[in-house]
């Protein structure tokens, strides 16, 4: 990150066709201050680069390399003040005010910021449109009867923010705000075959889901991973989850399938992998931990994570993975020897019984004097 001086805000066509980014602002009400250019990644956010605002409330962000495409905002004092998109186009202009910058904002020499906050302006018309409505069906004294013409209403002015931004999508296709809109596109279910007893086929519906699930949602697109929520990681999380049983064949399986959608781009392959594996880390479903054990073996000790991760890194996730390796479900547990009740060492693995029950208390602790007579 470093400091840059403000620029007039006129660009010349020279400077449209260089490489790298160059965003120029002018902002109505900023003067004499410092701002800064940050991007969302998962669910954190790191700042990009610094400005100085001039007198007059210009400023400018460049440099030589281009940004990585997604959601970035604007940051002054710590405070965000507004998010900006960053597509294939990243030399343009960008004019508000600090009153309202989402309302006046006027864009310059890119379709994509333009797009992006006439949606917001869009939403923010719909939204009043639908108060009314949804003030009414908010209303915990009404019955339901009484909200059906409120609910009516409000599907329609949803209705027409749903075809705004297929709209958008259409005709806009390879913009950031196309690909995130279409990405968080809801999933339709499809219309259920009959089986050979004429009855619908609900089993036809779980194929259908999770033959479909990235339908519009691109895991090769890393523009996707720059978003103010981590939709990404939550699309990985919901697909896992609920479309899968929790055991760790079925799972590995599962993110087989996500791997092959995202290995074409190396970093939405590092994150996939990399988010699966801290998932499973300390799973709250016992025996999922196992997922940890088979990540690591496949994309780690094989070396596929080695074009990103460093030595250190790589050895703590091997350090850890060893040490769930031994405990696994279903494994044979590590060898303990033992005092008997005459202080004879006995080693478990001495005893020939088809279970064994192996119970571990603290005798300092006062439940466990309590409870563990009861069990002998």
């Amino acid at each position: 990150m470093r400091l840059l001086f403000a620029f007039s805000l006129l660009l010349s066509s020279a400077a449209f066709g260089q490489a790298g980014y160059q965003i120029d602002f002018f902002v109505k009400g900023w003067q004499d201050t410092t701002v800064n250019l940050g991007y969302y990644m998962g669910e954190g956010t790191y700042l990009k680069d610094t400005a100085r605002v001039s007198s007059k409330g210009a400023f400018r962000f460049d440099g030589k390399q281009k940004l990585p495409q997604g959601v970035y905002f604007l940051v002054m004092n710590k405070t965000k003040l507004f998010d900006i998109v960053i597509g294939e186009q990243q030399q343009f202009r960008m004019e508000t005010s600090a009153d309202d910058p989402i309302r006046n904002m006027v864009v310059t020499g890119d379709v994509d910021n333009k797009i992006f906050f006439d949606n917001l302006r869009h939403n923010g018309e719909r939204h009043q449109e639908a108060e009314p409505f949804i003030k009414i069906l908010n209303d915990s004294t009404l019955k339901p009867d009484q909200k059906k013409e409120a609910r009516e209403a409000f599907n329609r002015v949803n209705d027409k923010v749903v075809t705004y931004q297929n709209q958008l999508v259409d005709q806009y296709p390879k913009t950031v705000t196309a690909r995130v809109l279409k990405a968080m596109r809801p999933l339709k279910s499809p219309e259920l075959p009959k089986r050979a007893d004429g009855k619908p086929d609900s089993s036809y519906l779980l194929k259908y889901y999770r033959e479909h699930f990235f339908d519009d949602f691109d895991l090769a697109d890393d523009a996707l991973l720059r978003l103010p929520r981590p939709f990404y990681a939550e699309k990985i999380k919901e697909y896992l989850e609920r479309l899968y049983a929790p055991q760790p064949d079925t799972i590995m399986r599962a993110i087989h399938l996500m791997v092959a959608k995202a290995k074409k781009n190396p970093e939405t392959y590092k994150f996939l992998v990399w988010n699966c594996l801290y998932n499973y880390q300390n799973p709250e479903i016992m025996g999922l931990d196992a997922v940890y054990v088979l990540l690591y073996d496949e994309y780690f000790a094989s070396g596929e994570m080695d074009y990103w991760i460093d030595k250190k890194l790589k050895q703590n996730v091997k350090t850890y993975a060893d040490r769930l390796r031994l405990s696994l479900i279903g494994n044979t547990a590590p060898n303990l020897i033992m005092q008997d009740e005459n202080l004879q060492p006995r080693s478990m693995y001495d005893i020939k019984k088809k279970y064994t029950v192996l119970f571990i208390f603290d005798p300092h602790c006062g439940h466990c004097r309590q409870e563990t007579p009861k069990l002998v």
